[in-house]
């Protein structure tokens, strides 16, 4: 699993989180556990399969221009997926 993390320019409150969270659904639909936080001016989701961050940058640009917000920084780190309660072998 991909996590990408980001700083956003221009979140004010709860609203700015929401309006992030719908560009980022609708550029990258593959992107799940989204998260906004207007205090921090940070957001994060995760890929079940990897993108280039070059892309992701790309498509992240795109999305929050368009509705008036600023993309400042992106990182990304791999995450492993967490087995299941019964999810362990003997």
């Amino acid at each position: 699993m991909q996590k990408i993390e980001m700083t956003i320019d221009g979140m004010m409150c709860g609203m700015c989180e929401a309006h992030i969270k719908d560009a980022i659904r609708k550029k990258i639909p593959e992107a799940k556990k989204l998260t906004a936080d207007h205090t921090t001016r940070e957001a994060s989701f995760l890929l079940d399969e990897p993108m280039p961050l070059g892309m992701v940058k790309h498509d992240l640009n795109s999305a929050f221009k368009d509705i008036g917000y600023k993309l400042l920084d992106v990182s990304e780190s791999e995450v492993q997926k967490k087995k299941g309660l019964f999810g362990f072998h003997r």
